[in-house]
């Protein structure tokens, strides 16, 4: 009864935590609600996007709602560019969109960011208007788009359920060493090969369909990401040596805990970058 208590802990505790990461980082869409005459519209402005131009689209069906979205490249010394929203039909035509994603065809505001090399950013805000009302979002803290290559979702998929097990046997792993359940050495080895694999096989394998390189951490970069899984890792190296012999149960808790605190880190912060006077790209 024990154990299944500390699995339904783990379990719950794992998705959480997944939930935190999906809401959190530089990369999901920023939230933003705004009024404009009778009508309240709750917009996701997107922050990142693959090897295509980037469309915004706004749940604004109105026709009397125009509007104009302003971009310029991160760090570079230019004007502002000026798109105009127009009313476009959306169409989804894959199964997946329509019956997982419970997508709709719809006809809505929408406008495109040009499409950027990888790790580029653009800076943009938004101005709307109806009947002489003009809203402005984000003119004062303009919102960052990242751009990136396409990672095939061979890659992608797998990456992220690993991770997804990292973090769910690493939290069952330090459960049962705190109770002293003996499985928490099986556990403390599946969490080790678990990151390995995900952390440092497909994770470099995204890294480098994203942004061309494999490896953005220590000791080549400052990419948060990289860094988080290389610092996970050095703690469960260091757990292995708590289950040898009689055991050192600590050192499993201390790995759990660290773990929790490395992947409470917003996902993607401090990533790439492309300086554009350069063309080459930082981390950190």
């Amino acid at each position: 009864m024990k154990k299944a208590l500390l699995w339904i802990f783990a379990i719950v505790f794992t998705l959480a935590s997944a939930l935190y990461q999906r809401r959190t980082g530089p990369t999901y869409p920023r939230a933003e609600d705004i009024v404009l005459g009778d009508s309240t519209y709750h917009l996701q402005l997107i922050r990142t996007s693959g090897a295509r131009d980037a469309r915004l689209k706004l749940p604004i069906k109105d026709t009397a709602v125009h509007g104009a979205i302003f971009y310029k490249k991160l760090g570079v010394a230019e004007e502002w560019t000026k798109v105009e929203f127009k009313m476009t039909d959306i169409r989804y035509h894959s199964a997946f969109m329509k019956k997982i994603l419970r997508k709709k065809d719809e006809t809505l505001l929408a406008a495109s960011l040009p499409q950027q090399p990888p790790a580029g950013k653009l800076e943009y805000y938004i101005e709307l208007v109806k009947n002489g009302q003009m809203v402005d979002i984000a003119k004062n803290h303009p919102i960052v788009i990242r751009f990136k290559g396409d990672v095939p979702a061979g890659v992608l998929i797998p990456h992220i359920i690993l991770m997804f097990l990292v973090m769910l046997f690493s939290t069952i792993a330090g459960l049962f060493a705190i109770f002293k359940l003996e499985k928490y050495r099986r556990y403390t080895i599946w969490t080790f090969v678990l990151l390995f694999i995900g952390g440092f096989i497909f994770g470099p394998w995204v890294q480098w369909y994203a942004f061309g390189e494999w490896w953005a951490g220590v000791p080549y970069g400052w990419d948060l990401t990289d860094n988080k899984a290389l610092f996970a890792f050095v703690f469960w190296i260091i757990a292995l040596f708590g289950i040898k012999g009689k055991g050192r149960p600590w050192l499993i808790i201390l790995a759990m805990i660290m773990t929790i605190v490395i992947f409470s880190i917003p996902h993607s912060l401090y990533g790439s970058t492309l300086d554009y006077s350069t063309g080459s790209i930082k981390q950190g």
